[in-house]
């Protein structure tokens, strides 16, 4: 987990043009239900398919 988010997969940055798996890989990850965005992770010149985690509700 990084920063409240669960990285699910990584892909590198320098992909074939016209190429877009990672958005493939987030969009198949949608379907199923889980809230995946791609962020990049400018450190590592990779793109990142990733879900935040919830905070947690404080309790009264």
């Amino acid at each position: 987990m990084i920063n409240g988010r669960v990285v699910l997969r990584r892909f590198p940055a320098g992909g074939p043009r016209g190429s877009w798996p990672e958005e493939e890989f987030a969009r198949l990850r949608r379907l199923e239900g889980q809230p995946a965005e791609v962020v990049m992770d400018l450190a590592t010149d990779a793109f990142l398919v990733i879900v935040r985690e919830a905070a947690p509700e404080p309790v009264a």
